[in-house]
């Protein structure tokens, strides 16, 4: 059965990891033959015409707060087969968001609504926007078991419509560093880059890491978040320069805001001998940099965010507490020191990252919806 899918997403070429998120997807799903796929793209209130791609697939764009376009959003949707729906807090117009409703309401055809945040002490009309959309959508997905756990008990969703699918991440290309035995090893931390991020705890760590020989160096890869770029500039990013300046790593720790290709990426990751999430979220449900440090078979570091408590439980690092360099700086030493413990990580991350990969992700994606379309339709 071919499906016709329609998304509603923030898309390319905006930057953010939704965004990122629903290009992947989509395009793992057309690769499976058969089904197409195409997107409404979310902007916000000022974007302007440039921003806007021409991409084929692009139904619609909706301008946040721009009610009057709603209504071609809805009737576009519903010449598809199913929608699915991304939800953030933030990518909708609206008081907080409550725009979503407004397309959910007027589908007539099944959804999805996946979700990448579950607040664990939202406002009361934060609540009210969650708990209406999910009890709308046919199903919900979610990255992460905790947040399944917290749909269920803190909004009350039908555990029976709650899906949990993985994070999608793409297959790194086998791509040799040369010369790892005479480097220095690598600790890498990418994606982008922004207040919340917990790089200053990484800077931290490094400082207590001096002692090793070879000492290893810390790369931190990834432009400014677009958003943060916008309200605050380059302002965190200049405040970790001057931490590394005064804690005189200059030589350690490496800020690196160029736009990274796949290939420039693929070596930096087989280059690295460990991946390091210092994360100051406690509420962060998935991440998609920690699926990726996965399926390239790297150990991980990550703090305590549920996604890493999750799945670094399987074996392939270590969860550390937030704010903390010292715990930090230990994991670290324990993985660049020990062998058998880096070996070990490694190969129970390439031993489970398969599921992880993009083809298989999809393949749960079209399962789900046409499960749903045949509901919708007995019905």
């Amino acid at each position: 059965m071919s499906i016709r899918f329609g998304f509603v997403s923030t898309y390319p070429p905006t930057h953010c990891g939704i965004a990122t998120f629903s290009n992947s997807l989509m395009s793992a799903i057309r690769d499976l033959g058969l089904h197409t796929t195409s997107v409404v793209r979310l902007v916000d209130e000022g974007a302007n015409e440039t921003e806007r791609s021409v991409s084929p697939e692009i139904l619609r764009t909706l301008h946040a707060g721009n009610s009057e376009s709603l209504a071609s959003v809805v009737a576009a949707l519903n010449a598809m087969d199913i929608a699915v729906i991304q939800h953030e807090f933030g990518i909708y117009g609206g008081v907080d968001g409550d725009e979503v409703l407004e397309i959910i309401k007027g589908l007539r055809i099944p959804s999805i609504v996946v979700v990448h945040t579950v607040l664990i002490t939202p406002t009361w009309h934060q609540r009210i926007v969650f708990t209406q959309l999910t009890r709308s959508a046919s199903a919900v997905v979610t990255m992460s078991n905790t947040a399944r756990d917290l749909l269920v008990s803190k909004y009350s969703v039908e555990p029976s419509k709650i899906f949990v699918l993985p994070h999608g991440a793409p297959a790194f290309p086998d791509v040799k560093a040369e010369d790892l035995a005479s480097r220095r090893p690598l600790i890498l931390t990418w994606g982008l880059i922004g207040g919340g991020k917990g790089i200053e705890w990484g800077i931290e760590a490094m400082d207590r890491l001096r002692d090793l020989d070879p000492a290893p160096r810390y790369l931190v890869a990834g432009r400014t978040h677009p958003k943060v770029l916008e309200h605050e500039g380059e302002a965190y990013r200049e405040s970790l320069r001057r931490r590394i300046e005064k804690l005189n790593l200059t030589d350690v720790v490496e800020l690196n805001a160029n736009y990274l290709s796949d290939g420039e990426l693929a070596v930096l990751v087989a280059s690295a001998s460990v991946v390091l999430l210092p994360y100051d979220s406690t509420e962060q449900m998935t991440s998609g940099v920690l699926i990726e440090a996965v399926t390239a078979g790297l150990p991980v570091v990550a703090t305590k965010f549920p996604n890493a408590i999750e799945l670094l439980a399987d074996g392939v690092g270590i969860v550390v507490p937030h704010h903390d360099p010292d715990a930090i700086a230990l994991a670290l030493r324990t993985i660049l020191q020990d062998s058998a413990v880096a070996a070990a990580f490694s190969a129970r991350a390439k031993e489970i990252g398969s599921e992880f990969l993009w083809p298989s992700v999809a393949a749960r994606y079209v399962k789900l919806a046409r499960a749903l379309i045949r509901a919708e339709a007995a019905a």
